[in-house]
C-alpha cells in the first residue's frame, strides 16, 4: 500500500539553495555564481553567508561558465545558477568546450525547468535540456523529485568529481522523501513493489506517478514505482529488474519525449530486455503561456495520463 507522510510542499530551488548553503560550510572550496537570478535560485543564504566566495556574474550567462571552468583549475567547487533555459541552450557551446571536453569540475544548476515555469512562455520553458546534457561525455545529469532530495543532491555534487548537471523547478510540490537521507549518484529510488506494471519516473511527474499508483492500486493494479532521479549515469540494472518482473513499462518526465529519460529506459531494454513500453512526455511541441496546472494538463503530464498510459501498456502486453 502507496502511504506517504507529506512534510508540507516547497519547491525545488528551495532544497537547492539550502543545500549549497550546507555544502559551502562543510567546504571552503564550493564557491557560487550567478547570473542575475539570485533570489529566483535561492542563492541569496549563500551570497550572505560567504560574499568573497560568490560572484554576481549578470546577464553573461556564456562567461559565467568559463569563469566556472577557470576556477576548478584553482580547486574551486563552481555551482553555476540560472534558469534551465540559460544553463544549457544558450551555452551549450561552452559547456561542451570548456567544461566536459576536459572535465571540469563545474557544476551546473538549473531552476525553472520544463512546463511548470509557466506564464513566461515557450523561450523560457526548456523541453530538450535532458537529452542535450546526457548526449555529452563526462557529464552526469540529476532531476530531483522533491525539496529534501534536491537538497541531498547538491550536497552530493559538491562531494562529486566531475561536471554535473542539476535539474529543478518553481513550483511547490509534496514533499515525501525522507529528510536527511544520502543521496547515492546514479542509485535508483525504489519507492514501491508491484507485478503488474513499472513506472519510471522524475523529477515533478514523479508525485504524479505516486498519486497514478495509489488510483491503480485501488483497481487491482500493483505498480512498480522508481524515482530514476539520476538519468546519467542511469540505474539499468533497476530497471531491468523491474521490467522483468513486470512484462510492462512507463516512463514519465516534464521533458521532450524525443531524448529525454524515457528514450533512455527504452534504449536500455532494447539492449538488455525488450519490454511493451508508453511514454508520458511532452510530444514534439514547445510549451506556451499559461498557469503551471493548466500547461501540465493541457500537455498530457497529470496523474491521469499516467493511468491511462499504464492501461494502454497493460492491453498490449496482454494481447
Amino acid at each position: 500500500m502507496l502511504d506517504f507522510t507529506i512534510q508540507g510542499s516547497n519547491d525545488t530551488r528551495s532544497g537547492f539553495g539550502e543545500g549549497l548553503l550546507e555544502a559551502g560550510k562543510n567546504n571552503p572550496k564550493v564557491v557560487g555564481l550567478c547570473a542575475d537570478l539570485i533570489g529566483s535560485l535561492k542563492m541569496d543564504a549563500f551570497q550572505k553567508a560567504f560574499p568573497e566566495r560568490f560572484f554576481q556574474v549578470g546577464i553573461a550567462e556564456a562567461n559565467m561558465m568559463g569563469v566556472a571552468a577557470g576556477l576548478t583549475v584553482g580547486g574551486f567547487i563552481p555551482f553555476t545558477g540560472t534558469f534551465a533555459n540559460f544553463s544549457t541552450g544558450r551555452v551549450y557551446d561552452q559547456i561542451r568546450q570548456s567544461i566536459a571536453y576536459s572535465d571540469k569540475n563545474v557544476k551546473i544548476c538549473a531552476s525553472h525547468a520544463g512546463l511548470t515555469l509557466g506564464e513566461d512562455g515557450a523561450t523560457h520553458q526548456i523541453l530538450e535540456d535532458i537529452g542535450m546534457m546526457t548526449m555529452l561525455p563526462n557529464m552526469t545529469v540529476i532531476n530531483p523529485c522533491d525539496f529534501n532530495q534536491t537538497k541531498a543532491a547538491t550536497l552530493a555534487i559538491a562531494e562529486h568529481h566531475g561536471p554535473v548537471y542539476l535539474r529543478f523547478g518553481r513550483p511547490k510540490v509534496p514533499i515525501f522523501s525522507p529528510a536527511g537521507e544520502k543521496f547515492v549518484i546514479g542509485k535508483a529510488w525504489h519507492i514501491h513493489s508491484g507485478n503488474h506494471v513499472s513506472i519510471f519516473a522524475t523529477g515533478h511527474l514523479v508525485w504524479k506517478a505516486v498519486e497514478a499508483a495509489k488510483v491503480l492500486e485501488s483497481e487491482g493494479i500493483t505498480v512498480d514505482l522508481i524515482n530514476l532521479h539520476t538519468i546519467k549515469p542511469l540505474d539499468v540494472q533497476a530497471i531491468v529488474d523491474s521490467a522483468r518482473k513486470t512484462g510492462a513499462v512507463v516512463t514519465a518526465e516534464e521533458h521532450q519525449i524525443n531524448g529525454g529519460m524515457g528514450s533512455l529506459v527504452a534504449q536500455a531494454l532494447a539492449m538488455h530486455c525488450p519490454t511493451p513500453i508508453e511514454f508520458v512526455g511532452v510530444n514534439d511541441s514547445f510549451g506556451e503561456s499559461g498557469t503551471p496546472d493548466q500547461l501540465m494538463k493541457k500537455y498530457g503530464l497529470e496523474s491521469e495520463n499516467i493511468i491511462a498510459a499504464v492501461k494502454k501498456v497493460l492491453q498490449r502486453r496482454n494481447s
